[in-house]
């Protein structure tokens, strides 16, 4: 990936910090955008007018994209509290942004170019009062196969559906670590090899396909009271 373009939106913090760094450690070009401080472009991806500026300025610079990561999480917030511009903004965040930095790029692609989408294990169950998240991340999960159909032979598409995955640093232990079969919670590198993975030529002939990472969570069962588990 040495000298490969990779653009990765919320790549200030948490797994797309991991993203990131995992980029640059194979010599890969990184572009971030992120509301928060970083050294490429900090800016609200929500905005239609910042994304044109970001990919202005990515193809000013480089000329091609290589790999497309649409990392940006939305916010979550439930049916309670969240109200309509609230859920727009959700929305935008987790599918329009995706979607409309796919298209500004599209005659910008290299050969051999792959997008990874990071959707949720939330595509596929839910928490209470969770609504906005859930529904982007399960829109992004309908995008990504949408895409790699209509993108064929162009671009590989691909997401990641992420378990639990720690971006504090803590230490977990107990039923935090044995709810999941692979006996501990993610952590963002976790995702970030994956991502790497996706983005290779090894993966040339993964498309339009989902990946989820959860340590084998969302494959166990849990009845009340079998092997030591308690609804209180």
């Amino acid at each position: 990936m040495k000298d490969k373009v990779a653009v990765i939106t919320g790549g200030a913090g948490g797994i797309g910090k991991a993203i990131a760094e995992a980029f640059r450690r194979e010599g890969a070009f990184v572009c971030v955008i992120d509301t928060a401080q970083n050294e490429y472009f900090v800016g609200d991806i929500a905005s239609k007018d910042t994304l044109e500026q970001f990919a202005n300025k990515v193809i000013q610079q480089y000329g091609r994209v290589d790999y497309l990561i649409n990392n940006a999480p939305p916010a979550m917030r439930g049916i309670d509290a969240c109200g309509y511009e609230e859920f727009q903004q959700a929305l935008a965040v987790g599918v329009t942004t995706p979607f409309y930095l796919t298209k500004l790029f599209l005659p910008y692609y290299s050969t051999g170019a792959a997008i990874v989408n990071l959707s949720s294990s939330r595509d596929r169950m839910s928490q209470p009062q969770t609504e906005s998240y859930t529904a982007a991340k399960g829109g992004i999960a309908a995008l990504t196969h949408a895409l790699a159909v209509s993108l064929a032979g162009k671009v590989r598409v691909n997401s990641i559906s992420p378990g639990w995955i720690d971006t504090t640093g803590g230490e977990f232990s107990g039923s935090d670590a044995s709810q999941h079969p692979a006996g501990r919670v993610g952590v963002p590198e976790d995702i970030a090899q994956m991502v790497l993975y996706l983005c290779s030529d090894k993966a040339g002939f993964i498309t339009g396909e989902n990946i989820v990472i959860d340590g084998g969570m969302t494959r166990q069962m849990v009845y009340h009271g079998d092997n030591g588990w308690r609804l209180d």
